[in-house]
């Protein structure tokens, strides 16, 4: 089967509030988060933590939930609000000045209670991508997560869909002010074709449920990954991330993980 061609640009942000840090292509070493073992080596992890895009908040901002109502503050605020939908501070006045006419009295929320716990926050970027692509918006992969929220993934038909870049957070710890920094990553947007997760896809899987009845040909793929290598004394280190990387490369890539 042919390889997806990949458009140049598969994905477009387009930065609706001035100034706010733009995204950024995610770090195989997840910001150096991850230990120098596991960026060496793991090739997976690497490729993992390196697909797609961060994205951050527009401004340093915290939310507080007492269980019930939302509070929210920002950098330079000097008190709590209720959050109900909430624009970025001193945002409306801004969109209706540089839109067409039309558009004005329309500028998107910075952040909406949806549901109690529940709460939407714009990136401060719309985003485009390319026939047939899509974006899946998700946690920065491989990066430790707050245990004060949980956070939604989503998939959107970006080229399809033209409107603000949103990230859907439940909060889960109560009374407690939970802060959000320019200097993280608010969430990872990776590139999708459709074609990856049509229905047909998802549901054309196989499982072989007996090893009694797996083929001849994996039990050889088996021995060349796995058993090879671990009868060889002189084996390096890492094979496998080093064969990924050259066949990236379009070298001829070395057996064996």
């Amino acid at each position: 089967m042919s390889e997806t061609p990949q458009p140049s640009p598969a994905v477009t942000f387009y930065g609706a509030i001035p100034e706010c840090r733009a995204p950024i292509r995610a770090d195989s070493s997840v910001l150096g988060t991850l230990p120098s073992r596991g960026f060496q080596y793991c090739e997976a992890l690497r490729s993992a933590s390196s697909f797609g895009w961060y994205v951050f908040p527009p401004i340093d901002f915290s939310l507080q939930w007492d269980g019930a109502q939302i509070l929210w503050t920002y950098r330079g605020a000097h008190a709590w609000y209720p959050l109900a939908s909430a624009q970025f501070p001193g945002y409306r006045t801004l969109f209706d000045r540089v839109v067409p006419k039309r558009l004005r009295g329309f500028s998107p929320p910075f952040l909406t209670a949806v549901t109690p716990g529940i709460v939407q926050v714009w990136t401060g970027f719309f985003v485009e991508s390319a026939e047939n692509w899509s974006v899946l918006v998700r946690p920065p992969a491989n990066l430790p997560r707050s245990f004060a929220y949980d956070q939604y993934e989503g998939i959107v038909e970006s080229d399809r869909w033209f409107g603000p870049l949103f990230t859907n957070l439940r909060l889960v710890k109560t009374d407690v002010p939970i802060e959000f920094s320019t200097e993280t990553p608010l969430a990872q947007v990776q590139p999708l074709h459709r074609s990856t997760y049509a229905e047909h896809v998802s549901n054309g899987f196989a499982v072989i449920a007996d090893p009694r009845s797996f083929p001849a040909a994996a039990w050889d793929r088996y021995e060349q990954t796995i058993v090879k290598p671990n009868l060889d004394p002189a084996r390096p280190v890492g094979a496998y991330a080093s064969a990924v990387r050259k066949r990236r490369k379009g070298l001829c890539p070395v057996h064996g993980p």
